[in-house]
């Protein structure tokens, strides 16, 4: 059996920039982490004393003996991807839930690369992983997807993610090296509340995406991209958290008017309730329409702030994951 273990994605500043039909025209950056919260998919051998050849255990099981019979698309681009064809058993867990803004679709995609290429016995290095997780989601599967989370899946840590110009693979990570000290108060300060809206980021995502391509959200992309340049200088300079937070709901207020459905009023009601309540900074992550916040709140007062935000269903512990998607079980 092989179990890997893959992280999730934090998108601090620059979503929404790292669509292929932006970046391949105009160069952009983003600054994004990875969360210590998984995915965790394993692979294995089916033994032959079963009618099926192909058996697959998420959020629904799957028995069927021909790879085009497979109704999950990741899983089916997968094994397409890399000429699977029978004899494996697939399952998947993870510790966040679906459609929430945190690239979960990614890093199952990334974790099964992963499994499935340390399956056949080989290594695979996480630019690599990354790119092809890349492959599979945008052309593979034809979805309307950046390329952040595919790439902070694969390689962990918090670092800036350079774009184009040029193709949907071009494009470079930098680790950003920070003290160990500044690293632990950006990470305290952090804090994930989930709104209890689950959303199908294909569907928001597909209405940026068709925005840009006809032109209609250029001035407020570059506006984007010109907040995300001084995120990241603030942030590599070791900044307060203050001004950090005060971009976060500049940033915001620009990215909530990307294209209809991002925010409503239930979503707009927390952004304003959290502002009152302390937050130096709030952002509701992923493509919109639901799933986490981010908060940026001193913790002396996340106790206070959690009671008073009545209208968040869960809140999950916070911390930087700095390794990427992991084999952690080959037996």
């Amino acid at each position: 059996m092989i179990l890997s273990k893959t992280p999730y994605r934090l998108s601090l500043f620059g979503g929404g920039t790292d669509y292929p039909a932006w970046f391949e025209k105009n160069p952009s950056k983003c600054i994004s982490a990875a969360m210590s919260n998984y995915c965790y998919v394993y692979v294995k051998k089916l033994p032959p004393f079963f009618d099926h050849t192909i058996r697959l255990g998420y959020s629904k099981v799957e028995s069927v003996s021909n790879v085009k019979d497979i109704e999950h698309p990741a899983i089916r681009s997968c094994f397409q991807h890399l000429n699977i064809k029978s004899d494996i058993s697939i399952g998947h867990d993870g510790e966040l839930p679906a459609r929430s803004g945190i690239g979960s679709s990614s890093s199952f995609t990334v974790g099964l690369l992963k499994a499935l290429y340390a399956l056949k016995g080989e290594n695979v290095t996480p630019y690599e992983l990354a790119m092809q997780a890349i492959h599979v989601e945008q052309v593979v599967i034809g979805e309307n997807v950046g390329i952040q989370d595919q790439i902070m899946a694969a390689h962990g840590s918090i670092r800036i993610i350079h774009m184009g110009p040029g193709n949907r693979y071009k494009w470079h990570t930098e680790k950003v090296n920070l003290s160990q000290d500044y690293h632990r108060e950006l990470e305290s300060h952090i804090m994930l509340g989930f709104s209890g809206i689950s959303r199908i980021a294909e569907m928001q995502a597909k209405k940026q995406v068709d925005n840009i391509k006809e032109g209609l959200n250029t001035n407020l992309l570059m506006k984007m991209s010109e907040i995300t340049n001084e995120a990241i200088d603030l942030i590599q300079k070791e900044q307060s958290i203050d001004q950090i937070g005060r971009l976060m709901d500049k940033n915001w207020r620009v990215k909530r008017i990307l294209a209809e459905g991002i925010t409503d009023d239930l979503l707009d009601s927390i952004y304003v309730q959290s502002i009152a309540n302390g937050s130096l900074g709030t952002k509701l992550m992923g493509a919109g329409g639901g799933g986490f916040f981010m908060f940026l709140v001193p913790p002396e007062r996340q106790e206070e702030f959690k009671r008073k935000m009545t209208q968040i269903k869960v809140w999950v512990p916070f911390a930087f994951d700095m390794h990427g998607s992991q084999i952690i079980l080959n037996s």
